[in-house]
Formats: C-alpha cells, sequence, structure tokens
C-alpha cells in the first residue's frame, strides 16, 4: 500500500513539473510573438511616446533637351490622421473647412479602416485622410486644428507643368492602389507614384527616399519636441533629375499642326536614337491630371470619344501604306530577288492577276528600283515580292521563303516591340507563314500580294514607321528609340547607346537612301523640298476600309549625315501628300533652320486650320468656313 502511495506521489510531481514548464513555454512563446511578430503593441506603445512623420521627398524635375524646365514640384499638404487618437469633436465643422460632406467624411474613414483596400492599416500609424490641400485651405485648417484631436497637416509637395504640350511624354502620378502597396513596401496607403510616360516608366529614379522626423509627446499626447535633438531623424533624398530628348518648342509646333486631326507625328535624331518630338492627335493638357480633381478629369479624358488618353505614336495600330516599299527594296536586294538594274513593268498596277491589283498611277515604265521608290510604283514590289515567294529557285517552299521575310522585317524593328522608355508601346503586326497556313488551305504570293506594299494583313506604330527612316538615315543601323537624354548622376541603360544591326547589309540602303532623294527632288514627295537642305522621303496613301484613306509620310534630311528622321501619319488625311508632305516638311523646316520660312506661311496656316474628319477634310480661314 505504501509503494501504491510512493508512485501515485511520483506520478504528481512530473504532472505538476510538466504543467509549470508547459505554461512557461507558453508565455515565453506569446512573449516572443508580441515583441518580435506582432507590430501593433509595439506600434502602440511608441505611439504614445512618438510621432513618427514621413518626410515625403522632392520628386526630381524634368528637363527637355534644351534644358527648358517641364515638371517642377509645387507645395501642398495633406490632412493626416491616427485613428486611436481621434476624440469626439465637431465633425460638421471639420467637413466644412474642408468643404466636403459627411457622408464623404464617414465614407474615407470607413476605406482607412478597410484592410482589404488598406493592407498596411493600424490605429497606432498615421493615415492619409485628405491629399492636395491649398495653402488657404491649409490655413483655415491649421487655425483650428486643435478642436480635432488625432489630426494633422504634412506637408508634400504636388506636381506642376510648365507647358500644356508633351502629355502622354510626361504622363502623370497618382495615388497608388492595393496592387503597388503590395508589391513594393516602399509605398504606404496615400502615397502618389507614377502612372504613365516617363513618370511611370522612370519611377524609381523620380521619387527619391523617404525620410522620417521623430517627435516627442508628454503623457497627454502633446508634441514636446524632437526625440533626441533630431539626431535620429532621416532626412529625405530628393528624386533624380531627367533630362528628355523632347524639343517642346518642336513638340508644340507640332501639336499645333496636328489640332484637329487624329494620328501621329513622331521624329528622331537618327544618330542617338533620341526621340526629338512625338505627338499623338487629340491629346491633352497634362495639367488637367494634378490635384483633388485629377479623377474627375481623367474620366471626363476617358469618356471623350476622340479618345485623347490614347498615345496613338507607339500604341495606334497602322497599315504603313507605301512608307513600307523601302523594306521591301532591301530585302529583294539582300536576297538577290532583284539588284539595282532591275526593271519591272507597271501596265497602271500590277498584272501578274487578271484584275490588274494593286493598282498603280501614271508613270514610266519599265523602271528600276530607285525610279520605282521616287515614284510609289506599286507593280515593282509587287513583282519583287512576286519572284521572291513563287519561285522554288530560292527556296523549297513558299513558307521558307516567307520567313525569310518576315525575319528580315523583324530585323528592321517590325512585329515585335522595339523597346521605347515608356509604358504601353505595342508591337504592330507582322503575319508568318503559319498564320496563312492556318486562314487559307493553299495559298501564294498573289493571295498576300498587298503585303508587299503595306497593306493586308501588315500594321505598324508610327514610332517602328519613322525608325526605318531613322535606319536608313544611318544607312544601316538604329540605336533603339528613346525619350530620355539624361539621367541625373546615373547613366542610360546600354539599350539607348549600343546599335542595332537589321539582317539587310548596309551597301544596300544608299540604295533606297537615292529613291527616296529622287522622290522629293521629282517624285511624289516634291512638296517636301526645302531650299538649302537635300531632303529625302517617302510617302504614303493608306487604304482604309472604315473611311478616307490615312496620310502619311517618312523622310530624313540632309541626305549626308543627318540630323533628324521623321514620321508623320494622319488618319483619314487622304493621299499622302495632302497632309503627311506638308506637316513632314514644316516639322523639319523648324527642326533644321530654327523658323518657317515667309513663303511656307501659308502652307503653315492651312494645316493648322485644316479639320480631317473620317469622310471629309475642312479648312477654316478666320471665321468663315471654306
Amino acid at each position: 500500500m505504501e509503494t501504491n502511495t510512493k508512485y501515485t506521489l511520483e506520478n504528481r510531481r512530473y504532472v505538476i513539473i510538466g504543467a509549470v514548464v508547459l505554461l512557461v513555454l507558453v508565455f515565453i512563446i506569446r512573449l516572443f510573438y508580441l515583441q518580435v511578430v506582432e507590430n501593433d503593441y509595439k506600434a502602440w506603445a511608441d505611439s504614445n511616446a512618438f510621432l513618427k512623420k514621413t518626410l515625403p521627398p522632392s520628386r526630381g524635375m524634368i528637363y527637355d533637351r534644351n534644358d527648358n524646365l517641364l515638371v517642377y514640384n509645387q507645395p501642398a499638404y495633406d490632412v493626416m490622421l491616427i485613428m486611436r487618437e481621434i476624440q469626439p469633436f465637431d465633425t460638421l465643422d471639420f467637413c466644412n473647412i474642408l468643404s466636403i460632406t459627411k457622408e464623404q467624411f464617414e465614407k474615407r474613414i470607413a476605406e482607412i479602416k478597410n484592410r482589404r483596400l488598406n493592407p498596411g492599416y493600424s490605429s497606432y500609424v498615421p493615415q492619409l485622410f485628405m491629399n492636395h490641400l491649398s495653402a488657404q485651405e491649409c490655413g483655415v485648417l491649421q487655425e483650428k486644428l486643435y478642436k480635432f484631436p488625432g489630426f494633422y497637416i504634412q506637408n508634400r509637395t504636388i506636381r506642376q507643368y510648365e507647358y500644356p504640350y508633351a502629355a502622354h511624354i510626361l504622363g502623370n502620378i497618382g495615388e497608388v492602389n492595393r496592387k503597388d502597396i503590395e508589391k513594393d513596401d516602399y509605398y504606404v496607403q496615400g502615397d502618389n507614384s507614377g502612372r504613365a510616360g516617363v513618370e511611370r516608366s522612370y519611377e524609381k529614379e523620380l521619387r527619391g527616399e523617404k525620410g522620417v522626423e521623430i517627435l516627442l509627446r508628454d503623457v497627454h499626447g502633446r508634441i514636446k519636441g524632437k526625440y533626441d535633438d533630431g539626431n535620429s531623424d532621416i532626412a529625405p533624398v530628393s528624386g533624380k533629375n531627367l533630362k528628355l530628348a523632347i524639343d517642346i518648342n518642336l513638340q508644340a509646333y507640332g501639336e499645333k499642326l496636328m489640332k484637329n486631326k487624329v494620328g501621329s507625328i513622331v521624329m528622331i535624331e537618327p544618330e542617338t536614337g533620341e526621340v526629338l518630338c512625338m505627338v499623338s492627335s487629340p491629346n491633352y493638357d497634362p495639367s488637367l491630371l494634378v490635384g483633388r480633381q485629377r479623377g474627375k478629369n481623367h474620366k471626363m479624358l476617358e469618356e471623350d470619344p476622340q479618345t485623347p488618353l490614347i498615345d496613338r505614336s507607339i500604341t495606334g495600330y497602322y497599315p504603313p501604306g507605301s512608307t513600307f516599299k523601302p523594306t521591301q527594296g532591301l530585302i529583294f536586294l539582300q536576297e538577290g530577288v532583284i539588284t539595282p538594274e532591275t526593271m519591272y513593268t507597271c501596265a497602271h498596277g500590277y498584272t501578274f492577276s487578271s484584275k490588274r491589283k494593286p493598282a498603280c498611277h501614271g508613270h514610266m515604265s519599265p523602271l528600276s528600283l530607285v525610279p520605282a521608290l521616287a515614284t510609289s510604283c506599286n507593280s515593282y514590289f509587287c513583282w519583287g515580292l512576286h519572284d521572291m515567294l513563287d519561285s522554288r529557285r530560292r527556296y523549297p517552299t513558299i513558307q521558307k521563303g516567307f520567313e525569310v521575310w518576315k525575319n528580315h522585317l523583324v530585323s528592321m524593328g517590325y512585329g515585335y516591340k522595339l523597346g521605347i522608355d515608356l509604358p504601353g508601346e505595342r508591337r504592330g503586326f507582322i503575319p508568318n507563314s503559319e498564320f496563312y497556313d492556318n486562314y487559307y488551305h493553299r495559298w501564294t504570293s498573289t493571295t498576300v500580294i498587298s503585303i508587299a506594299i503595306g497593306q493586308g494583313e501588315v500594321t505598324a506604330t508610327p514610332l517602328q514607321i519613322c525608325n526605318l527612316a531613322a535606319t536608313i538615315a544611318n544607312r544601316g543601323y538604329f540605336i533603339t528609340p528613346h525619350v530620355v537624354k539624361e539621367i541625373q548622376d546615373t547613366p542610360l541603360d546600354s539599350l539607348y547607346t549600343e546599335k542595332r544591326y537589321p539582317t539587310v547589309d548596309s551597301k544596300y540602303y544608299e540604295i533606297v537612301a537615292e529613291g527616296m532623294r529622287n522622290a522629293v527632288l521629282g517624285g511624289t514627295c516634291w512638296a517636301a523640298a526645302i531650299p538649302g537642305i537635300e531632303v529625302c522621303g517617302k510617302t504614303g496613301t493608306a487604304e482604309n476600309p472604315h473611311g478616307k484613306d490615312h496620310s502619311a509620310f517618312i523622310g530624313f534630311a540632309p541626305y549626308k549625315n543627318p540630323k533628324v528622321a521623321i514620321c508623320v501619319y494622319v488618319q483619314n488625311g487622304g493621299f499622302g501628300a495632302a497632309f503627311g508632305v506638308p506637316i513632314g516638311k514644316l516639322m523639319m523646316e523648324l527642326y533644321l533652320k530654327g523658323e518657317i520660312a515667309p513663303e511656307d506661311k501659308a502652307l503653315e496656316e492651312k494645316m493648322v486650320n485644316s479639320v480631317v474628319t473620317e469622310d471629309h477634310v475642312y479648312l477654316f480661314t478666320g471665321n468663315s468656313g471654306v
């Protein structure tokens, strides 16, 4: 009996010891969780003693290539709150000061507390209530701030635009969303980041680094001064400034010429790949998307049937039309389909098909490559594609020959994104042989002949079309187009400094350049001539099944040592000579000569005052329409 009692006591002792150990472990684990894992208690303790104010950095400024200031910062003010410090106050008075309703106040408070919308919410951490107060609104609130415990004002800056131009290039900034916060712990709710243009693509360079100011509180929560005499504060680091390749005066002139038209102008410095101007029309004033009216104005622009928010320079899918013919000449020369002396006939159209399609205008026949480019002969390039794809002397199948054709074009920058330093670029479309195999049971060059003259399934962006002009100007290479020329204290990505060589030998580019020069001397681009400057060009009239044809032009100048390459594309503008050529001439004249000659002022007025719609062209002079 004594043995059993002793054994039972021993068991109880082990049970008690085990229970004590388990209890201690629970306390240790809980303590570890509270002190290391869980932040709320630490935040609560810190918030009793300190107020940590985020010091937003000054965002980097943006200049044009001539050091004209384009985008800078202006002071603004945010209303912040710490939820746990809010005490009963006169809500109506608070709302009247900020010109909001009680319903808006309650909605905003609910949004702040919603952890789905605001993943970083804590009742101990400062939260944004309202941003972008004006100096006047801030002054009124500051006088009565003592009535609203838990609220305080934080200084910040907002973007200011010096010119009402280049909105698609500059972009804009807006409040971050939940995905932004989850993706980058730099951001908290209420922060701004670039939403479009260079503001978005160079966000990390422009935004800088946040600072922190630590203030001491007393037991009543009142601010008593800086903690540690400010030695523990972290100063914000300003963002880096950007210098764009854009010439803002050239940009403004391009937007003026494209007023009441839909389309694009792109100009590139061939030697560097720097984009001198990039007009997308219709456009908008970038200052519309600043401050508290940003959301309202953005919605207005979204609902505009003219879609001014779309950057047609890099997202517009257009048939390149006859501006595509230089690529065909280059490919045919490279593949030995033709020589510079090879002649093809033209009988007002391509005669291999009984329907004589595509049709062509009247000019000398037969003709070789240089005059074919100068006169923009459709038939010549159709015959070239026929000889390349349908003859089995070069390629065992049409599919093999077509892939060679397609790959040359891809190397020239068609069919894929070029890689410009702007968000949203689209790739255009160059079909491959599989595309046609799936679409047609059996096909030949005649089936797809319209692609030889930049029609059919071929589409490109104005940037890609201009890049072709730059490549020809360089006689066989290009540098990826870019809108940023310099980043403060930071080298450009090598993508924007290294030469890219297409798969066509450079010697053939000289022949094509000669054809484009002859187009201005006495061909379809004669109206692009500028006295004292050897201009080279190529017109394009792109067929449009939905309305009037599109007017296009590519060119470069001077013929030797070119300084500029250009693409003009006017939707529903008709013949290339109607709008593409004159606008291209005026843009090159302004850039190369610095002014428009008096004899060209009438042409300038005509382009500025013309209104182009899907079916008609209107010219308004003064208050009367002609």
